[in-house]
């Protein structure tokens, strides 16, 4: 069972009922059985995609390639959407220095979008390899079997894709696919002094032909089509490769991110607390079975302050200055005053303390969410991806996230019931 058929399970247990939301535990008596392992693997292992944007000669590749560099100890592909152009008919061959290759409608991004889908589900694609001079995809001269097609390179999945073209933002289903949007900033003056030395050069071009083409279509298109597109990065490299300092910080955020959890790379709105020894330690004492009550909740409430701490960190505030016993003044912050808490009957109130302890005052309210069967799976991945896709507006803490469902949609490695566990009505418990 893959991972859409356990994000539809779950998204039907999930209609609304008087009490809040209700699940249905009978239906899973009706739905196949779910393999864990491809369902996890399709929902990890998603790769770290980055698009490169900015207009010709603006240095895009330049910048790409010193991130490659840096990143040489990780798997990076780069994907160039000059690849994807549509190839030219006889007729428009015969009048090419009229065809505006700077223009939206001059690439295939139905193509690119078939090939981005493929690497991120792990398989590897044929990608076409564009000649500017006959203006059709060559021959690429690939280490392959003669019986393959030659005109198009093979690349394969990697944990990071850079995605490099002058429109690649201009498609917002393209874009959609982009952890990270970088857009190069390049003086015009700069970008047309490159691009006739590109040109003439590197594809054997007049260099009148270059001045007419870059007076008639370059300088329009990035004007109307390349430009706008700038409003979507979320990083504005001015003089493109020559700014050391900023890709410097490009690659360590990138490291950063290919650290965390794998589908805090997906959802931006995911935080998993780094891991650490006593993390780890106290994860491992809860979610053992031979663990007696009042260790469980010890440790417990341990990791619950942690997680509400962390999750105070993400409130929005303002700048404040008091006044120091010294006299000095200190510049600091002021957290967000009107703040309530809301807690999900039973398991969730044993967070109450916690918050209380952090936010004085605080107001809590309860929801019950109804629920018929077993575990249902929300603290697993497949759980987690339904809700961040579902909430892209819900910031969602965790300290750790389970490996996925077995067999009869329980949680593993998983810690049990954790409401009776720490409330003390488990089976066990009750028999004593």
């Amino acid at each position: 069972m893959d991972s859409k058929s356990v994000e539809d399970m779950i998204e039907g247990l999930s209609g609304f009922h008087f009490s809040g939301f209700h699940m249905d535990g009978s239906k899973l008596n009706n739905i196949e059985k779910p393999t864990t392992t491809l369902a996890i693997e399709n929902v990890h292992k998603q790769p770290f995609i980055i698009g490169v944007a900015g207009g010709a000669a603006s240095g895009k590749t330049t910048v790409c390639d010193m991130i490659i560099q840096q990143l040489h100890d990780q798997r990076v592909v780069l994907v160039n959407q000059d690849s994807f152009y549509h190839e030219l008919t006889e007729e428009e061959l015969a009048t090419v220095h009229e065809y505006n290759f700077d223009h939206p409608d001059s690439f295939d991004t139905e193509k690119l979008l078939d090939s981005m889908e493929n690497l991120r589900h792990g398989q590897a694609v044929d990608i076409p390899n564009y000649d500017f001079k006959s203006y059709k995809n060559s021959v690429f001269p690939a280490r392959r079997k003669l019986s393959q097609p030659q005109n198009f390179l093979q690349v394969n999945p990697s944990d990071v894709i850079i995605l490099e073209g002058i429109l690649i933002f201009h498609d917002p289903r393209v874009r959609e696919l982009m952890n990270m949007k970088i857009f190069v900033d390049t003086d015009a003056d700069v970008r047309l002094a490159r691009r006739i030395r590109r040109d003439t050069v590197e594809k054997g071009r007049d260099i009148g032909v270059v001045l007419d083409q870059y007076s008639k279509f370059v300088k329009s298109a990035f004007d109307d089509f390349i430009l706008p597109t700038k409003k979507y990065a979320d990083i504005i490299i001015p003089r493109g490769g020559d700014n050391h300092v900023a890709i410097d910080l490009i690659v360590q955020h990138i490291r950063t991110k290919l650290g965390q959890h794998d589908l805090c790379k997906i959802y931006p709105n995911l935080y998993v607390i780094q891991s650490t020894f006593q993390i780890r330690g106290m994860h491992t004492l809860i979610r053992d079975s031979q663990t007696t009550k009042h260790d469980f909740v010890f440790y417990a409430d341990r990791l619950i302050r942690l997680v509400v701490e962390h999750g105070l960190g993400h409130l929005p505030f303002t700048e404040k200055q008091v006044i120091t016993p010294t006299g000095s003044v200190y510049t600091g912050v002021d957290f967000c005053k009107r703040l309530c808490g809301v807690s999900v009957i039973r398991s969730g109130e044993s967070m109450e303390n916690a918050l209380r302890a952090c936010c004085k005052g605080i107001k809590i309210g309860k929801i019950l969410i109804h629920r018929e069967g077993e575990d249902n799976g929300q603290q697993a991945p497949q759980g987690v991806h339904v809700v961040c896709k579902s909430f892209p507006r819900v910031k969602i803490v965790t300290s750790e996230i389970d490996i996925g469902l077995n067999e009869g949609f329980r949680v593993i490695p998983g810690m049990g019931e954790f409401g009776d566990r720490y409330f003390g009505t488990d089976d066990d418990d009750l028999q004593v």
